[in-house]
């Protein structure tokens, strides 16, 4: 069964109620991407982490990087990950995204 997991987002204020959530990565090989569906001038900050995760982690939330409105970015990991950690966060504005989970 190669069934995507797709989840879409949205959160009125970011900087104050920030998205994070733990995916699991079954079978092989995965690629989760992260694509901001909101407009230009509605930027957010991401970061996808691979590691056995619970909670946001330090790591994560300092190697986030911006992505714009319309972009797409994508995160592969190895095989033997077992789920990713996948913060969401805005300086304020609206929070619209797409994630999904690519085999």
């Amino acid at each position: 069964d190669n069934t995507p997991c797709k989840m879409r987002v949205y959160v009125e204020n970011g900087q104050l109620r920030p998205f994070s959530a733990v995916i699991d990565t079954p079978r092989g090989p995965n690629t989760v991407a992260i694509r901001n569906i909101g407009q230009l001038e509605f930027p957010f900050a991401a970061d996808v982490y691979a590691n056995d995760v619970e909670d946001p982690s330090p790591e994560c939330i300092q190697a986030s990087a911006t992505i714009q409105g319309g972009a797409l970015r994508t995160y592969p990991f190895d095989t033997l990950v077992d789920s990713v950690e996948v913060l969401l966060k805005t300086d304020g504005r609206p929070l619209n995204a797409r994630i999904e989970l690519l085999q």
